[in-house]
């Protein structure tokens, strides 16, 4: 995805229509010079509405849509007849995206589901028409309500990435190596640090046909979550992930350190990250030799607490070592939460 096709926060004003005006009206027929209050109620005014949508991806299409405008109801006429409503104003998102109030940073709801679809901003009320005001003792009624205005308000709509694994890392730890070698994904790969400057999605195939989702998150730096790098923008995505893959290269001075780094981090920004299951892999596995590949898994044994249990996979995108390996890890784990 390129970059400046990503994008994954945007703050639109949303104005939804008016309620259109009862009528006040009387039957008028021949031979019935008289008649009684006949005004229809005024239609109702659209809508916002948000709706999920699987074919996207990012909020590309909403960057420049800074105003949302759904249609005024119509104005009721007599014989009882109602106004049109206004035509609602329909934004599609992509799943994962967040709707917040963008004045009090409130959390409103998460659009998960393709065609799901909630109210960002209701339409007013249609007035109601003189025909409603009779009575016993008002039989002709001339008053009729007006429409209740719509609403403007400003929203904030923020992407979450749905995916089942994402890859956590510093810059230039082998993560777009990684998803490139496992998936149809092709981010740009370079070796020097923040290569990947927007989240890549990729679908990892499988035994038996199975498959799924990986997503290569921009690389993680100590104070991330104080907004450093790239800071938060990015740290949102790993929220949705099932699955973390920690990536620390085999040329790191400590590995552990590095890998509880990462994880000191996620857990600053969202303590509920720290729940997630998690496997740790050793990337850039062939630049190291079958001596120094048993050393470091003999130092990393060593350095983890007693009791603290963590699959490590030495691994190589370049090669292919572990690769295969790895899969039946992340899978073996998803299935466990999908028994679970």
């Amino acid at each position: 995805m390129a970059i400046e096709n990503f994008i994954d926060y945007v703050k639109i004003n949303c104005k939804s229509g008016k309620g259109g005006a009862g009528s006040s009206s009387f039957r008028r027929e021949k031979f019935i010079p008289k008649g009684g209050p006949d005004g229809g109620d005024g239609g109702r005014g659209g809508h916002v509405i948000l709706r999920g949508n699987a074919q996207l991806w990012t909020l590309l299409h909403l960057k420049y849509r800074k105003h949302v405008i759904a249609q005024d109801g119509g104005k009721g006429q007599g014989a009882l007849c109602s106004g049109k409503d206004g035509k609602d104003a329909i934004l599609e998102v992509p799943l994962g995206t967040v709707v917040k109030d963008f004045e009090t940073g409130r959390t409103e709801t998460e659009i998960n589901e393709d065609g799901q679809e909630y109210i960002l901003v209701d339409g007013g009320k249609g007035g109601r028409g003189n025909n409603h005001f009779k009575s016993s003792t008002h039989q002709s009624p001339t008053y009729a309500q007006p429409g209740i205005p719509g609403k403007e308000e400003w929203k904030v709509l923020e992407l979450k990435l749905l995916a089942d694994v994402g890859l956590v890392g510093f810059p230039n730890a082998g993560k777009s190596t990684l998803i490139s070698a496992v998936s149809n994904a092709r981010p740009e790969i370079a070796d020097y640090p923040f290569t990947t400057l927007v989240p890549n999605l990729g679908i990892v195939s499988y035994k038996a046909g199975r498959s799924f989702v990986m997503a290569d998150i921009p690389g993680i730096i100590e104070g991330a979550s104080e907004g450093k790098g790239l800071g938060l923008r990015f740290l949102r995505h790993i929220e949705r992930n099932s699955l973390l893959l920690f990536m620390v290269p085999i040329d790191s001075d400590d590995i552990v350190r590095d890998y509880k780094i990462l994880l000191s981090e996620l857990g600053k920004y969202s303590p509920e990250l720290l729940t997630k299951d998690r496997i740790l892999a050793i990337s850039k596995c062939d630049l190291a030799d079958d001596e120094l590949l048993k050393m470091t898994e003999k130092d990393i044994k060593k350095k983890f607490k007693k009791g603290e249990s963590l699959p490590v996979i030495f691994i190589s995108g370049v090669a292919g070592l572990g690769i295969d390996k790895l899969k039946d890890a992340i899978m073996k784990m998803l299935d466990k939460k999908v028994v679970n």
